[in-house]
C-alpha cells in the first residue's frame, strides 16, 4: 500500500494539507524578511542616532555586501516561496540562492568586529533565520523529489 505522499506523486492527486500550510508559512516568513529589509535600509542617520549606542554602532558598521546579501536573501526567497505555492520546479534553486545569501549576510557578524558589540543573545536570531531558511529549502527539495513541483 502506498502512502498518501507517494500516491500523490504518481496519480497527480491532491497534495497533503501540511504542504500547503508549510508553503504559506514560508511565504509569510519571507514577507516578514522583506519588511525587515525595507525597514532597515530606510533608516535615516537621525533614526540610527536615536538607537542605543551598541545598536547604532552595529548598524553603522554593516558593510554594503551585508545589505546586498540581505536583499538577495529576502527577495529571491520571496519569489522562491511563491514558487512553492505555484508548485514550480524553479523554486528549488531560488530557495538555495536565498539560503546561501542568508549565510553570507550573517557571516558579517564573524567578519566585521564592530558587529559583535551586541550581546551574544543577538546571535540567536540569525541562527533561527538560517534554520528556517534551510527548512524551507528542504521542503522544496522534498516537493521536487516527490513530484509535487512541475
Amino acid at each position: 500500500m502506498m502512502s498518501d505522499d507517494k500516491a500523490t506523486a504518481t496519480t497527480g492527486g491532491h497534495l497533503p494539507a501540511w504542504y500547503w500550510v508549510a508553503a504559506i508559512g514560508a511565504l509569510l516568513f519571507e514577507c516578514l524578511g522583506c519588511f525587515f529589509y525595507l525597514a532597515e535600509v530606510r533608516l535615516t542617520p537621525e533614526q540610527i542616532a536615536m538607537l542605543p549606542l551598541d545598536q547604532a554602532a552595529m548598524l553603522s558598521a554593516r558593510p554594503a555586501w551585508y545589505y546586498a546579501a540581505f536583499g538577495v536573501a529576502v527577495w529571491v526567497g520571496l519569489v522562491g516561496s511563491l514558487g512553492l505555492l505555484l508548485r514550480r520546479n524553479w523554486s528549488v534553486p531560488m530557495l538555495l540562492v536565498s539560503l546561501i545569501a542568508v549565510i553570507v549576510q550573517f557571516s558579517a557578524v564573524f567578519i566585521v568586529p564592530e558587529m559583535r558589540v551586541v550581546t551574544s543573545d543577538a546571535l540567536l536570531g540569525p541562527i533561527v533565520v538560517i534554520v528556517i531558511c534551510y527548512g524551507i529549502f528542504m521542503l522544496a527539495r522534498l516537493a521536487r523529489r516527490r513530484g509535487w513541483l512541475r
